[in-house]
């Protein structure tokens, strides 16, 4: 019966990896943005009140950092069953962990509820982390999931649809958002109406499970279990073997992590902050709650648009991101991907030291400063789904890729927007340092990426690692 079954569930349709791969990290993607929004817009006031609007805003962003430090684990755990039984059902497992811990914040009380003001902080900051957890165990099973499917000469490209999740859950989780700003009261939007992004979740999940439960085993992960090559160990056998790829896969996806959430977390903060300390004040009485003198001193001004307005340019921004993830396939297939990389990197320095003419020029300069950081933002990140994992040997790929991205996650993303509002402070207002330590960053990258050898041409289904004896 086995044997009449065999042939029917050896491959997945072109369509079906395609949706499954994009569908999962979408849905993923939309969970962490829509904490990355609420926790510009709403999360300062509502959990931590007791605070002044600046350390309110660094506490908040405290509690977004958290699910960083949580990848890392995310992917040690779901790497070591992805490499040791298979791609399908560890994808399920992270989907279900990411999804839950997402609904479960849409119903948590705030700290503004009588008896909540301690433990309400405290369990946003646990599904926080269940939300790292998750995520550190979806990316790479997706990527694997694509690029182990994809056709000769064709990984790359794959490789992009699920990194194309990425800006289609910010772009479905902030015109959520913004839709709810727009049709509610800010009094409704505050009191109950930030909790549907997140409940919303549970049936955006439900249809990913759908999806993904119709999988079969990758062709490249069953041929390891054929041929006998499942790693016991896949931790300790990819530190032992693939040390070297995986310090320089966590420096290659460096810039991409720091880039994305400058561009994201950080710009909202700069942008809705008001322009001056007159302004501030004047938008502080209108609320009903007048700055404190402690407030006021440690006020630094920013751009003084509407959250809408600057919602509206974001999305405008992020459309440029999803196209040029998608670019990005074909041109790292053509090119290779460290050469394609090397350049966009060398943009991404240039870039960084363009943050103040662009910023001080206007609705203009800052639409332009949006275009061209996302369109950076896909041109890196888009390769990054076959980059990665073409960096292992397929019996420890998951485990290998999932520690390099997430890793970088720490580095990059996970410090990079409580860094930015730092410098933002330290330079009183002034954006230039904020843009330096974009373009150090990428210099890290480009020695990473230097150092590195092309990958376009690795073997990906039989280059399992040595065998299991000789290693645990």
């Amino acid at each position: 019966m086995s044997s009449a079954a065999a042939p029917a569930a050896t491959t997945n349709t072109r369509g079906r990896v395609i949706i499954a791969s994009l569908i999962g990290t979408s849905i993923e993607f939309y969970d962490f943005y829509a904490y990355a929004t609420a926790a510009v817009l709403v999360f300062p006031s509502l959990f931590f009140p007791s605070q002044n609007a600046a350390s309110a805003l660094l506490s908040s962003f405290a509690v977004f950092g958290a699910a960083f430090v949580a990848r890392p684990i995310g992917s040690i755990i779901f790497g070591h069953f992805g490499d040791r039984i298979g791609r399908k059902g560890t994808l399920v497992a992270s989907l279900l962990t990411m999804g839950i811990a997402t609904v479960l914040i849409g119903a948590l009380p705030t700290a503004l509820t009588p008896g909540w003001q301690v433990l309400a902080p405290t369990l946003l900051v646990i599904l926080r982390f269940c939300q790292g957890l998750g995520l550190g165990g979806e990316w790479s099973g997706a990527a694997l999931l694509a690029t182990e499917n994809a056709p000769k000469g064709k990984r790359a490209i794959y490789g992009t649809f699920p990194q194309l999740g990425a800006p289609i859950g910010f772009i479905i989780a902030n015109v959520l958002f913004l839709v709810l700003n727009l049709t509610l009261s800010p009094e409704a939007f505050i009191a109950w109406g930030w909790r549907i992004p997140f409940l919303v979740s549970a049936v955006l999940v439900i249809v990913g499970l759908y999806v993904r439960l119709k999988l079969v085993e990758t062709p490249a992960f069953q041929k390891v279990v054929d041929s006998g090559e499942v790693a016991k160990l896949p931790l300790a056998r990819v530190f032992k073997i693939s040390w070297r790829e995986l310090i320089l896969g966590t420096f290659i996806m460096l810039a991409t992590y720091v880039l994305f959430y400058l561009m994201t977390t950080f710009t909202l903060t700069f942008g809705t902050t008001a322009a001056s300390l007159e302004a501030a004040k004047a938008a502080a009485i209108a609320k009903g709650a007048p700055l404190t003198d402690a407030a006021a001193a440690a006020f630094v001004p920013g751009l003084g648009y509407t959250r809408n307005d600057f919602l509206i340019m974001l999305i405008i921004g992020v459309v440029f991101f999803g196209i040029f993830t998608l670019v990005s396939g074909p041109l790292a297939e053509k090119y290779g991907r460290r050469k394609m990389l090397t350049w966009v990197t060398v943009g991404i320095i240039i870039f960084g030291l363009l943050f103040v003419p662009l910023f001080g020029a206007g609705q203009v300069g800052v639409m332009a400063l949006l275009i061209i950081g996302f369109t950076l933002m896909g041109l890196t990140f888009g390769p990054m789904g076959a980059q990665l994992p073409e960096l292992f040997p397929t019996n420890v790929r998951y485990t290998g890729s999932a520690i390099s991205y997430n890793v970088s996650s720490i580095l990059g993303a996970a410090v990079a927007p409580f860094i930015a509002v730092a410098l933002w402070q330290a330079a009183d207002g002034s954006t230039w340092l904020v843009g330096l330590y974009l373009s150090v960053m990428a210099v890290l990258t480009l020695i990473a990426l230097r150092i590195s050898k092309e990958t376009k041409n690795v073997d990906y289904e039989t280059n399992t690692s040595v065998p299991v004896e000789a290693l645990l």
